[in-house]
């Protein structure tokens, strides 16, 4: 069975071959496309976007051959249609089927429409839904944060509503794609519901994730942790949530001076240099005044980018993982952390309930209510029996869920299953 993986970025083996230093993003699918590599009745081929390439460069690694190729932008109506590329790479390598890992990005269309002329079996996993996600976008923010604009902002066209324009416009694309193609894999209530909505005619096959390998090696233990510690995976972007995590620190405060919030990535609030002061935007200077404003300069900490090791100790050290998300579908942070054992707590957005039962495992609450954040985090902080229970709960649910061994037989199956039809 040959395969052809289309991703969003270079897998680390691929980047080593290539000379360059491996992403910290996507992955789930190095541990993913590792298990699947050791089928024997499969052979797998990965293709991604790479700056800089004219066309695509082929790359042979241990046991998974790689192409590079020519990222496709959303403005090349023509390359979507019919994009000559993706055209050659499916003649060298003959897939039995493409399977594309997102809808986010414009090469997934291009690549649906390059297969149904050549008549080759596709497949989409969803990652997360632009089309979906854009309506949430300005989570809950004051108007002239969602409108307001700094000088990046102005070159890059990146500020809230500008962000909430540019996946408005990708979603054009994604809509397209889902509606053309027969078959689709997801993993959560919310990615079933909005994939059946665009196309109620394509099949959908159930099928989990897998983690970073480094998530499996440890367990959370409540004795090692820094008390009263929040961890954050990411506060980025609005639809995070990093705003409501601030809202809810005073209250939290009051009953626990010490808590501390690390939020894991670039701090976004640095204005120290010139530099900085022209590369902030102005979600990052909102919530530099929010920790101003509530004198949370003590409480809360930008780790700066971790790698897969870094990531692991930081969820090990925390007291709570918080999720404080506008939306998701099936966030990995969360399956990290609960796989680790670390007490979580979540927005009740997307596929979240699907992933976390509630007072069973964590606690989910309302996304805009940051005053229930404050509640359920102060009370995994005062019970630690509740957080032992919490702990053990979740890993025991995360361990099924995102079984290597398992999702890999899963996926073949599904692979099997679209080719016999």
């Amino acid at each position: 069975m040959k395969i052809l993986w289309l991703i969003n970025i270079p897998l680390p083996e691929a980047s080593s071959l290539m000379n360059e230093k491996s992403s910290p993003y996507g992955g789930w699918l190095i541990n993913a496309s590792n298990y699947l590599a050791d089928q024997e009745a499969l052979e797998l081929t990965v293709a991604f976007p790479k700056n800089g390439v004219t066309e695509s460069i082929k790359l042979e690694g241990n046991k998974i051959t790689y192409y590079a190729f020519k990222p496709v932008k959303d403005r090349d109506k023509e390359v979507i249609e019919e994009n000559l590329i993706f055209k050659k790479i499916l003649n060298e390598v003959n897939p039995d089927l493409v399977h594309i890992y997102g809808t986010e990005l414009a090469h997934t269309l291009s690549m649906i429409n390059v297969c149904e002329k050549e008549k080759v079996n596709a497949v989409i996993s969803i990652q997360g839904l632009v089309s979906y996600i854009e309506k949430h976008m300005y989570a809950n923010l004051p108007y002239r944060v969602v409108y307001g604009t700094t000088l990046r902002n102005l070159l890059r066209k990146d500020n809230v509503a500008g962000l909430q324009k540019l996946f408005y416009k990708r979603g054009k694309n994604e809509i397209q794609a889902i509606k053309n193609v027969n078959h689709i894999i997801g993993r959560t209530t919310w990615d079933k519901a909005c994939t059946s909505q665009i196309n109620q005619d394509a099949e959908y096959h159930f099928c989990n994730e897998t983690l970073r390998e480094e998530f499996y090696k440890y367990e959370w233990n409540i004795e090692k942790c820094e008390k009263h510690s929040i961890f954050l995976s990411q506060g980025q972007y609005p639809i995070k949530g990093l705003h409501y995590m601030l809202e809810a620190m005073p209250l939290i405060l009051r009953e626990f001076p010490n808590a501390k919030v690390y939020i894991s990535g670039k701090d976004i609030t640095m204005s120290e240099t010139l530099k900085d002061r022209l590369l902030i935007t102005h979600y990052g200077k909102y919530i530099k005044k929010l920790i101003r404003n509530n004198k949370l300069e003590e409480n809360v900490v930008f780790t700066g980018p971790l790698n897969e090791k870094k990531m692991c100790e930081r969820y090990l050290n925390s007291n709570v993982f918080v999720c404080p998300s506008s939306i998701e579908n099936s966030p990995n942070s969360l399956g990290e952390a609960m796989i680790l054992g670390v007490p979580c707590v979540a927005s009740d957005v997307g596929g979240v309930s699907d992933m976390l039962k509630h007072k069973e495992e964590g606690f989910v609450y309302q996304a805009d209510a940051s005053y229930m954040l404050a509640h359920y985090v102060c009370e995994i902080f005062k019970n630690d029996e509740l957080a032992l229970e919490f702990s053990d709960k979740s890993r025991s649910h995360a361990l099924k869920t995102h079984d290597p061994i398992s999702n890999t037989k899963k996926l073949m199956t599904i692979y099997e299953d679209i080719l016999e039809k």
